[in-house]
């Protein structure tokens, strides 16, 4: 069984305990049964941790509260259930310090920067910039501005920002953690994947240098460059899916399941996933971004496959 396989059955095998446990603080036998899965292996305890973090976030936004969780509290009373469940809690709580198994729809994790001046959780973001830039922020982006009276920069720490910008006598850049981008009166868009920045210029030119070494480029309108601290990519075709976004579109063009899903993600709340026998299904067609259960619904009428909603926070692609 391949890693994604077994990452995926485990994540569902902990929704399925959520379930059961939901109403069942009473049921002495079907908790025993909980707490043997919860400590069979170290990932059923991951997933459990990220299965309640994604309940009581989707919780605070003024959702149906996470009754399974509420189970453990009750168990926390208790006078039986009380060692067993602080300990589980305190193992689960400290998994997640080591990074999980790395799961792509862990949506918590999209903006690591809560400090970051611009951030858009769920949802496009448009904003006009005093020098008279426009940046459109992409769902999971966070980004600070930081203008004065010699230059403007831009710092994206996640998710992917389109820029029009403005004219202006002062240097414009870009920074991420892969380098440096330059724009010479353009608009492009920048996405920031990991330690890779993916850049796509739509008019004008950018001129990229990277951060460790200094190679440097210039990527002309209708092209593309994806480069690291290190080195650059070869330049491609700009993509016109990263501009796309910026009016609430999903442009698929033989595009994987999987993949889809993942650019689909940072628009819902919770957890979207898909299973592996369908993740490498190609999509093609127009979706929108604002509409993600229509996106969804277009999928299952395309593909051989079914939405299954656990929870309104809990969704999966699965084979039909």
């Amino acid at each position: 069984m391949s890693d994604a396989r077994l990452e995926h059955a485990t994540l569902q095998q902990a929704a399925d305990w959520f379930a059961r446990l939901q109403g069942a603080s009473d049921d002495a036998q079907l908790q025993a049964a909980w707490r043997d899965w919860l400590h069979a292996s170290e990932q059923h305890r991951q997933a459990w941790h990220y299965i309640e973090r994604v309940s009581q976030s989707f919780a605070s936004l003024g959702a149906q509260g996470p009754a399974a969780h509420q189970t453990l509290l009750d168990q926390r009373r208790s006078k039986h259930g009380r060692r067993q469940v602080l300990g589980q809690l305190s193992v689960v709580g400290g998994i997640v310090l080591l990074g999980g198994l790395g799961w792509q729809q862990d949506w918590h994790q999209r903006l690591p920067l809560v400090g970051a001046r611009y951030r858009s959780s769920n949802e496009l973001r448009h904003e006009r910039l005093a020098d008279g830039s426009q940046i459109w922020l992409n769902a999971g982006t966070a980004l600070d501005v930081e203008f004065d009276g010699r230059q403007r920069r831009l710092r994206l720490y996640a998710g992917e920002v389109l820029i029009d910008t403005g004219s202006d006598p002062r240097p414009f850049q870009v920074q991420t953690r892969a380098g440096v981008l330059i724009p010479l009166g353009t608009r492009f868009s920048v996405r920031q994947q990991g330690g890779q920045t993916l850049l796509n210029v739509f008019a004008g030119a950018v001129q990229v240098r990277c951060a460790n070494h200094g190679q440097h480029a210039v990527a002309a309108a209708g092209q593309s460059l994806s480069f690291d601290a290190d080195t650059l990519g070869t330049p491609g075709s700009a993509l016109a899916q990263r501009e796309a976004w910026s009016k609430g579109l999903l442009l698929a063009e033989d595009m994987t399941l999987q993949q889809f899903i993942a650019e689909l993600a940072p628009w819902r709340h919770g957890h979207l996933g898909v299973a592996p026998e369908v993740s490498q299904l190609r999509v093609m067609g127009s979706f929108s971004l604002r509409n993600t259960d229509q996106a969804l619904a277009q999928l299952q009428e395309a593909l051989p496959v079914q939405v299954v909603k656990r929870f309104d926070w809990w969704v999966t692609v699965e084979p039909r």
